[in-house]
């Protein structure tokens, strides 16, 4: 029986090995073929791209968009001035150049359609572009009139049945895997009881082993024995003190603390990607005691343009571009303001932000006396902000932790004449180049308490 199955075992797992072979060529095979026809439909479409754009290059019209009209043009939305897709088709060329190069002129000059876009955009004046050629200008339409090729759907759908076929193959290999335990847990079942009528057969008797008696429990033993007692109540009375004194110290450290806000908003994105400094949103920080909360005027400023989310995504985490341009409507939605009419509704909403870093109500810190002053940056205190999508408590902000970074922090007397005077004499009395800010008296009681 034990022979038959390993045979049968055997022959299953060539069977299975010889159905993923011929799995796996397949799927090369199929795979090489969407490749081929990608390759040829990606190469006809250029090819044919080339010749019908060839006047135009929508690719310089798109840097030449991004340097002059983006500012106030959206292609398929309305921002401050129309929606640009499709210009072409309602304006003549001809007009268009006269318009993108002088539209002042047009409209003094009493033309209909200039006048209408004029009234139409609260007679917004649009920038004059004397600079731009004819060319530029017809680069700018065919970046605004540019449809993406058909091929793109055919390219997507290759690595989507890749995909769909690799699961398979893992499927059909987690069923053989089940297979063959099922099997090899099977034999050793009927090897068990083979055993046992052997052994019932030649006269062993199994008999379990009858437990000793008179044997004293532990319990008992242990209180008799009064020095293991004394030695087990002192570890009891150390080890609760000291468990004791380390939760009491974690109570108000907040280390780590990572809310959830109204509006989701990425530091990583802001200060990261595109390098916003932390003053421009938190500009009371060098010259006040708080750093703030910034004015959703503060977000306005950039998003008055910006509606909807083109960057990066993290698809791991759920962060997609609908998900960050959701967040920008809860924005407007704050604010009141519509997107569609380019306007303030005057009906607004207060977002309730929740606080991440505070301090004791008996610790005084100042941050401009740190920013302005003592020159120190934020991730000093704050961490990776720049990395942060959530943001988050990153230092413990603690007496303990001040008080080593005051140890440790040199003071910085560049462009800094008040610090100067007595530096010098602090510096001869320690006998030191540089004074810390302990040395300064950063470690004194009514620095901080008062």
């Amino acid at each position: 029986m034990v022979i038959f199955s390993t045979y049968l075992i055997i022959f299953f797992i060539k069977f299975v090995i010889t159905f993923l072979r011929v799995k796996i060529e397949l799927n090369l095979l199929r795979l090489l073929r969407y490749n081929l026809l990608i390759f040829f439909i990606t190469f006809c479409g250029i090819t044919s791209g080339q010749e019908s754009n060839s006047p135009s290059d929508p690719l310089a019209g798109k840097k030449l968009f991004n340097a002059n009209c983006a500012a106030c043009h959206k292609l398929n939305k309305k921002a401050v001035g129309p929606a640009l897709k499709g210009v072409t088709a309602k304006y003549e060329k001809e007009w268009l150049y006269s318009w993108i190069k002088n539209s002042s002129a047009m409209i003094k000059s009493g033309d209909a359609q200039a006048l209408a876009i004029w009234e139409e955009y609260n007679k917004s004046v649009m920038n004059n572009f004397p600079q731009l050629s004819n060319q530029d200008i017809d680069n700018i339409l065919a970046y605004t009139d540019y449809v993406p090729p058909p091929t793109v759907a055919a390219v997507s759908n290759a690595p989507i049945q890749t995909i769909q076929d690799n699961s398979l193959s893992n499927q059909l290999i987690l069923v053989a895997l089940i297979l063959i335990f099922t099997i090899l847990l099977t034999m050793l079942v009927l090897v068990n009881r083979t055993l046992k009528k052997i052994a019932f057969a030649n006269g062993i008797v199994l008999v379990e082993e009858k437990k000793k008696k008179n044997i004293t429990p532990i319990w008992q033993a242990f209180v008799k024995n009064q020095f293991l007692v004394f030695v087990s109540v002192i570890f009891l009375l150390l080890s609760s003190a000291y468990f004791g004194y380390g939760y009491l110290m974690q109570i108000g450290v907040d280390q780590g603390y990572m809310p959830v806000q109204p509006i989701h908003y990425s530091h990583k994105i802001h200060s990261g990607a595109n390098q916003i400094d932390c003053n421009y949103c938190h500009s009371s920080a060098r010259v006040s005691k708080h750093s703030g909360i910034p004015s959703l005027n503060v977000c306005m400023n950039c998003h008055v343009n910006i509606a909807e989310y083109n960057g990066e995504e993290d698809l791991e985490n759920g962060y997609t571009k609908d998900f960050y341009t959701n967040e920008i409507k809860k924005l407007y939605a704050a604010v009141g303001w519509d997107d569609d009419n380019q306007r303030y509704t005057g009906q607004t909403e207060p977002v309730k932000w929740v606080r991440i870093h505070n301090l004791p109500d008996f610790a005084y810190f100042n941050h401009s006396q740190h920013v302005s002053v003592g020159k120190v940056d934020c991730q000093n205190c704050h961490g990776p902000v720049e990395e942060m999508e959530i943001m988050y408590q990153y230092s413990p902000l603690t007496m303990g932790w001040c008080i080593d970074c005051h140890r440790k922090s040199n003071l910085k007397l560049e462009d800094n004449e008040y610090y100067q005077k007595i530096h010098e004499s602090l510096s001869k009395k320690y006998g030191v180049e540089k004074l810390t800010v302990a040395q300064m008296g950063g470690l004194e009681c009514g620095k901080c308490h008062y």
